[in-house]
């Protein structure tokens, strides 16, 4: 239905034409390398399979095409704003993120800015942008970074403590600080802010 509801909007717009569609991003690499769009708007979410960051940098890359011909154009079209949502697509070579919530023009302007290789940002995810470039990083020590990573990998208290060399009461002696710079309270928070701020390796 999403799907449909933008093919039309954007069929009706001058300048403008629809030349595929895909439901996951498997469909969307192949869909891509046949018709060779100027500007790929890509959900993150996709289902099942290859998600759109995925897809994303697959497409932004020469991968599929001649040596030195450059991918589409691709402009997230989504409805989440998180920083690590925000981050990944960007990393993968998004020219632009916008928000679903978005007016039509916007979405119009913004697949223009995109063609052009223009970035194009929704104004709260430009927000967010610059509130995380403007708020400095926690200052964590090497021991915390390394106990981080560990946490990061998956390992518990005891398995962290051997894989380190120090003891169990130690490693929760660091969690708490880190979970303290952080301003989290559980592991999975730890590593999530960890990977949104890019604390980790």
């Amino acid at each position: 239905m999403v799907r449909a509801g933008l093919r039309a909007l954007l069929s009706s717009t001058d300048g403008m034409e629809v030349v595929g569609e895909a439901g996951s991003g498997e469909e969307a690499i192949a869909v891509a390398a046949r018709v060779h769009p100027d500007v790929v708007l890509m959900d993150l979410q996709l289902g099942g399979g290859m998600d759109g960051v995925t897809a994303a940098r697959h497409l932004t890359s020469d991968a599929g095409e001649e040596p030195g011909t450059p991918g589409p154009r691709v402009l997230v079209l989504t409805m989440f704003d998180t920083d690590a949502d925000i981050t990944r697509a960007i990393e993968a070579g998004a020219t632009g993120y916008l928000l679903k919530a978005e007016r039509p023009e916007e979405l119009f302007a913004a697949i223009r800015n995109a063609a052009s290789g223009r970035t194009a940002l929704s104004a709260p995810v430009a927000d967010r942008v610059l509130a995380h470039l403007r708020s400095p990083r926690p200052a964590l020590s090497e021991r915390e970074r390394d106990i981080l990573q560990q946490l990061a990998r998956g390992l518990g208290n005891r398995e962290i403590a051997r894989a380190l060399f120090i003891s169990e009461a130690t490693v929760k002696t660091h969690l708490g600080r880190i979970y303290a710079k952080l301003g989290v309270e559980t592991r999975a928070g730890a590593v999530a802010v960890a990977n949104e701020q890019r604390l980790l390796p």
